[in-house]
């Protein structure tokens, strides 16, 4: 739980870049369980939210690093983490709703329609 200020601090820092989509920090708090950080001497470096969304599938969403931490593979290894989680629980698909998709060409994921998605993450706002 000390952990959600500074979460909501950087997904709303990108958020504001256009980057993703706002957190307000009682989402981070409903859904403190789904998230990884990755820190350094106390001081979060980023952070990831891994959310179960059906049998078989999950999302991974939230994915933000400190802006001096770019570039050091910090990303790849809390979305390695997520796909680690997936695993462990079975689910064959991973999916994530993003803005920029050039990072999550790079380690292995493939754009899909999301009419692929259950309806709920199929629907465009």
């Amino acid at each position: 739980m000390k952990d959600s200020n500074t979460i909501h601090e950087l997904a709303n820092f990108y958020a504001s870049k256009g980057k993703m989509l706002p957190r307000s920090l009682s989402s981070i708090y409903e859904n403190i369980m789904d998230f990884f950080i990755c820190e350094d001497n106390e001081r979060i470096l980023g952070c990831v939210a891994f959310h179960v969304c059906w049998q078989d599938l999950a999302e991974i969403k939230t994915l933000a690093v400190q802006p001096d931490c770019v570039r050091k593979g910090i990303r790849k290894k809390l979305v390695q983490n997520c796909l680690k989680e997936a695993l462990k629980l079975d689910l064959s698909k991973v999916f994530c709703l993003i803005f920029m998709p050039e990072f999550f060409k790079l380690i292995g994921f493939k754009k899909v329609n999301k009419d692929k998605l259950p309806k709920k993450y199929g629907v465009t706002a």
